[in-house]
């Protein structure tokens, strides 16, 4: 029997972890999730409100580091490196795996130091250097040509789509490997969730977008794989399937799945 296999499927994992398990104090929040995510390539995660969606997207940039109680035990890997180690340098893992955030986070400053905070911090100074990447990266979220006679303005004047690619750009600055978006199109018009949606299949061809979703049709629009997670009996959030979007969208494994993709739970 022939087996067609998804092109995604035979790319080298960008993001791997095994066994992870997170407890935040005494509560057990993520429990042995094994899951490789693949280079330049989408990845939805989905699942009911409660699942640890968005403390499974913050274990890839160690943001849960920022809460005193969280512990993480298992195998996490960038680029088959080990982030969970002693000697890693968090700053330079942030560089390297960007997030952006459910609301847009413009900073009350202007387009431009909005765009080039980043840089700056990581030691570029010159101003033509600054210049073109504020251009690169307005161009990759298409916003260049909208935004190039205002960059002295304050970034909080756009409207809320334009704030959340400007999110998006200023995250691009520091040429990222991966982007981790939660829930980025959540607080967005139609219109402005369709731009950002293409803008993610654009930028899928070189980096790898990890994405939490509730949106079941933005997941099948834009993603290439797709995690269900879901929590068990003892609250613990679980990785319950993970497959090509469209096989899991069209024949899930899982009665449960089926269940909540199709909005009869959740």
């Amino acid at each position: 029997m022939f087996v067609m296999i998804n092109a995604v499927q035979t790319r080298q994992p960008k993001l791997r972890t095994k066994a992870l398990n997170l407890h935040y104090g005494s509560h057990h929040a993520l429990g042995d999730i094994t899951i490789d995510i693949p280079s330049r390539a989408i990845t939805a995660i989905i699942g009911p409100s409660g699942c640890g969606k968005y403390t499974f997207l913050r274990v890839f940039n160690r943001m849960n580091d920022l809460i005193p109680s969280a512990r993480v035990e298992g195998e996490i890997y960038l680029n088959d490196i080990p982030i969970y180690e002693k000697n890693m340098d968090v700053v330079t893992l942030r560089q390297k795996v960007g997030m952006v955030f459910q609301k847009p986070n413009v900073f009350p400053m202007s387009i431009y130091d909005n765009i080039v905070i980043g840089p700056k911090h990581h030691g570029i100074k010159g101003k033509r250097d600054l210049a073109n990447i504020v251009e690169r990266s307005l161009t990759q979220v298409a916003l260049w040509d909208e935004l190039k006679d205002m960059l002295n303005k304050p970034g909080l004047g756009l409207h809320m789509g334009q704030q959340q690619r400007l999110c998006i750009a200023r995250a691009l600055a520091v040429e990222p490997e991966v982007l981790l978006m939660d829930e980025s199109c959540s607080a967005l018009d139609p219109v402005s969730t369709m731009k950002i949606e293409e803008l993610m299949t654009e930028l899928a061809e070189k980096y790898t977008i990890v994405i939490v979703t509730h949106n079941m049709e933005q997941a099948a629009r834009v993603s290439d794989m797709s995690a269900f997670m879901m929590i068990d009996e003892n609250k613990v959030g679980r990785l319950h399937e993970y497959s090509i979007t469209s096989e899991m969208f069209i024949s899930p494994k899982d009665k449960v799945t089926e269940d909540y993709i199709t909005g009869r739970f959740g």
